[in-house]
């Protein structure tokens, strides 16, 4: 499944150059064009979708075995794997991908605030019961 408008499945498609690392049946990586550091690399499934829930499960299993061989290439001993989705957290493109992000130091890569709340163990233990029903 594809879209003929969306940037990602063009770029598969061989439509629009890109620099590509690594390809399969189901998984496309390639560098990052506006990169935060050196190495920042996305994999994407094929299987158009905009949002992780929207890709079938067999056309995940490949993305995190590639992102990690991305950190191990790029030479990164630290790193992020990050994967949005939905504006308001921060996706972009309306095509399921996993950016690979070398943090070589403090400036480069993905700087991140990370506003933890307050822990209120009776909600927490309501959540927990709530989900592990749907599990």
């Amino acid at each position: 499944m594809s879209s003929a408008t969306c940037i990602f499945c063009k770029i598969i498609k061989g439509d629009i150059p890109s620099f590509k690392l690594f390809e399969s049946d189901k998984v496309f990586a390639f560098l990052d064009i506006q990169p935060l550091s050196r190495g920042h690399a996305l994999v994407i499934p094929k299987y158009h979708g905009a949002k992780l829930t929207d890709i079938p499960d067999e056309d995940l299993q490949e993305i995190l075995p590639v992102a990690k061989k991305l950190a191990k290439i790029s030479g990164a001993e630290d790193f992020n794997i990050l994967q949005n989705n939905g504006r308001i957290a921060h996706q972009v493109v309306d095509h399921v991908h996993f950016h690979m992000i070398p943090k070589p130091n403090e400036t480069e890569g993905l700087g991140i605030g990370w506003p933890t709340q307050k822990t209120d163990m009776d909600k927490l233990k309501a959540l927990f019961e709530e989900l592990k029903s749907k599990m």
